[in-house]
């Protein structure tokens, strides 16, 4: 079976991606304000009204940074790529560039049901195309060179999964009770503490 065209090292597409993790959180926080020319009752009205703001933040916050570990994991043993690897880096970023919107929505419109759906299907869909990236680099060793994977393949694996189903689960449930989905969310945090210390001890062994 003949070997597809590699496109070079994977530096610049790394530096490209570093780039695009950082201006989205970045843009995170232009929703982050307080008017000015407030009263003392009003600026604490201000402030109260900023709570929800800073929630999905902190909450996206976590899903970027948890991504970009991942992602630069996950390229930690490339030392070659071809267009699939291209393209679907490239289309990952685009989603993740996309989060600040679907966190305002959830910041501003956090009673709606459409918000909790756009926001859940947008994590899901960046999480499905890091699983498709992860499978492509794991089922081309050449892209590898005599780099083996610097994570458990298959832990890495679970790990996506069950960001993806955690956040694909959301949508129905979303449509069923409304933003009260959004609770559904903290299950990640025991199944990543969990998947953290397996990892932990795998590299430990």
């Amino acid at each position: 079976m003949r070997k597809p065209t590699t496109e070079g090292g994977p530096d610049r597409l790394v530096a490209l991606s570093d780039g695009v993790f950082a201006i989205a959180i970045t843009l995170l926080v232009l929703d982050l304000r307080v008017p000015q020319g407030l009263d003392s009752e009003g600026f604490h009205e201000a402030l109260g009204d900023l709570l929800p703001n800073l929630g999905a933040y902190a909450i996206t916050l976590a899903v970027l940074a948890g991504f970009w570990r991942d992602h630069r994991a996950l390229f930690r043993p490339v030392r070659q790529v071809d267009a699939d690897v291209i393209w679907l880096t490239v289309l990952g970023l685009g989603l993740a560039a996309l989060l600040p919107f679907p966190t305002a929505l959830v910041s501003e419109y956090g009673g709606e049901r459409a918000s909790v759906v756009i926001y859940s299907a947008a994590v899901a869909s960046l999480g499905a195309v890091h699983l498709a990236l992860a499978a492509v680099i794991s089922r081309r060793p050449w892209l590898r060179g005599d780099a083996g994977p610097v994570r458990d393949e298959f832990l890495y694996a679970l790990d996506l999964g069950a960001t993806v189903a955690v956040f694909v689960v959301s949508i129905p449930l979303a449509l069923l009770v409304g933003p009260a989905a959004m609770w559904w969310w903290l299950v990640l945090v025991p199944v990543k503490v969990w998947l953290g210390r397996k990892e932990d001890a795998r590299a430990a062994g």
